[in-house]
């Protein structure tokens, strides 16, 4: 028993702690309860696993809208030739360049 705390965890009373004119039978030394690890390391498991869901629901909700837009431009890519072109309201002329393979010459002012 070299350190005092074991001492006092035996049961042993060193006289120095017991004032004077003191029955040495009579003096009782209590002890505090070892500490419990069990709430600290629960509660940072529960704040641990609260990121990790709250990271995997905010990524599925952000890959969620991300599959939403997508879906949309995809049909919209789709109509709007359809909307444009083939409903005969409107029609776009496209002048396509000639296979000539040279520009014309430009105008100098």
């Amino acid at each position: 028993m070299i350190r005092p705390d074991a001492q006092l965890r035996a049961g042993h009373i060193p006289a120095d702690l017991i004032p004077p004119g003191t029955d040495p039978r009579t003096v009782v030394i209590v002890h505090t309860a070892p500490r419990s690890w069990t709430g600290p390391v629960l509660l940072i498991l529960a704040g641990t696993v609260g990121v990790g869901a709250l990271v995997f629901i905010t990524t599925a909700a952000v890959l969620s809208l991300l599959q939403v837009a997508a879906t949309t431009a995809l049909a919209l890519k789709a109509a709007i030739p359809a909307l444009i072109g083939g409903g005969g309201l409107i029609t776009f002329a496209v002048k396509a360049p000639k296979s000539g393979g040279s520009r014309p010459p430009l105008k100098k002012r």
